[in-house]
């Protein structure tokens, strides 16, 4: 049975979003236009969800209601008015993955944890390496804070789109803290 998910693309400050979504849920951010990440999207959906492409119709452009509410809360995170997303996540991942991702919701907006305070807090602390493995793969960048995570030294390490956009995110969000 195939499943219909719908995406859009939006200009902001860091560049190009484009988010997926299904009927119930934001499934997916991704930092590129259309083209690549309707691409990423279709591979990620193969992995994560067992979806073939055969399986699946993507609708570009889409008028949905939940893209508009996504669109709409990313405008205010980078105005500096919203702190915190409140929107319906399709977090499909392994138990482990999803707990890093319940600490990554953890943070404060403006601070930033190590590996090592993630694994803590979710109560593994040898698991720093399995914690960046988590980061890397959430499918929702931003609205789920993953880039808040650095290295235990605080040196900016990996970011799913990149050290210079997971550094603005941060500047962006010490500078309102700061006000």
């Amino acid at each position: 049975m195939s499943e219909t998910f719908y995406a859009t693309t939006m200009d902001t400050p860091i560049g190009p979003l484009t988010l997926t979504v299904n009927d119930e849920a934001i499934c997916y951010l991704d930092f590129a236009p259309y083209e690549a990440a309707s691409e990423r999207f279709r591979q990620w959906a193969g992995r994560q969800l067992g979806q073939h492409a055969a399986d699946m119709v993507l609708v570009e452009k889409a008028n949905h209601v939940l893209l508009k509410e996504a669109d709409k809360q990313l405008k205010l995170y980078f105005e500096g008015s919203l702190q915190q997303f409140d929107l319906p996540l399709h977090m499909h991942g392994t138990p482990f993955q999803k707990k890093v991702w319940a600490a990554l919701e953890q943070i404060p907006y403006g601070e930033t944890r190590t590996y090592k305070d993630i694994a803590v807090m979710i109560g593994q602390p040898g698991a720093m390496r399995a914690v960046g493995g988590a980061n890397n793969r959430n499918p929702v960048s931003i609205i789920v804070p993953c880039h808040r995570v650095i290295g235990a030294s605080g040196q900016m390490v990996g970011y799913g789109g990149g050290l210079p956009i997971k550094i603005a995110l941060l500047g962006l969000e010490q500078t309102v803290r700061n006000k």
